[in-house]
């Protein structure tokens, strides 16, 4: 297949609550069915890391789903609807707020709670993987060699010691990384997924994957066309939109 694909889905939290890093769950449900009506393969991180170290991707209906931030809402709506399909997501976890609520720069109002231990326990243990979102969500360009160390490794030996398997997979705080944060990124994981709105190829850098926001996909008929390959020109159009308001926005607007 020419030019194959792959969609990284990225969520945040399927809920009512308002800002685009909430999906309504009945919206939800409609893409997870519009990805089985498809008879898109649902593959992991792990296996797109192996392709990228020796065979090709070779299917261009594929699609990885992450979610960001380990909120609750993710085991209370949106793994039933996941689980109902066979998809198995990844989870990408702030290790200092687990159990607690976001509290980070650019969270929501109110804030929205996050899972604990025994419930990504428990989840791991169904199937869900799960990745790092460093320690205390802090934009990783903005610190010292020390404290990128920390947020990095610490977060890592956690979920390893938590959950009593290797984590290998990691997603940076607001998608914000550089040369030097990448660098430092791979020498603890297999993978790093950003928030550079686009689709997975065999060119993508393993460290700064790009992935398709879902909220820009909340319309049926625009996200059954990308499904179909037939979402290219409006894929082009968010991707526009979105530098030129980087142009004049905080880079940690972006998600």
């Amino acid at each position: 297949m020419a030019n194959p694909r792959v969609d990284i889905l990225m969520y945040h939290s399927v809920s009512t609550a308002e800002g685009p890093t909430s999906i309504p769950p009945d919206v939800f449900a409609s893409q997870m069915e519009q990805i089985s009506a498809a008879r898109s393969a649902v593959v992991s991180l792990d296996t797109l890391f192996g392709r990228k170290n020796g065979a090709s991707i070779c299917d261009q209906n594929q699609v990885i789903i992450t979610f960001d931030d380990a909120f609750v809402d993710f085991v209370d709506v949106a793994w039933p609807v996941m689980k109902n399909f066979g998809f198995k997501p990844i989870v990408y976890v702030p290790t200092a707020h687990v159990g607690k609520k976001e509290n980070w720069r650019g969270a929501n109002s109110p804030a929205r709670p996050l899972m604990d231990w025994p419930t990504i326990r428990a989840l791991a243990d169904e199937g869900v993987i799960f990745g790092s979102h460093t320690v205390t969500h802090r934009d990783l360009q903005s610190l010292s060699r020390t404290d990128l160390d920390c947020e990095l490794c610490k977060s890592r030996e956690e979920l390893e010691d938590r959950l009593g398997r290797q984590v290998v997979h990691f997603a940076p705080p607001y998608g914000l990384t550089n040369t030097a944060v990448r660098g430092e990124i791979a020498k603890q994981y297999k993978t790093s997924v950003g928030t550079r709105l686009g689709q997975a190829t065999e060119g993508s850098d393993i460290f700064d994957l790009p992935r398709l926001e879902m909220f820009y996909f909340q319309n049926p008929s625009k996200w059954r066309r990308h499904l179909e390959g037939r979402g290219s020109v409006y894929l082009k159009k968010r991707q526009a939109l979105r530098k030129a308001r980087a142009l004049i926005a905080k880079p940690w607007s972006q998600f």
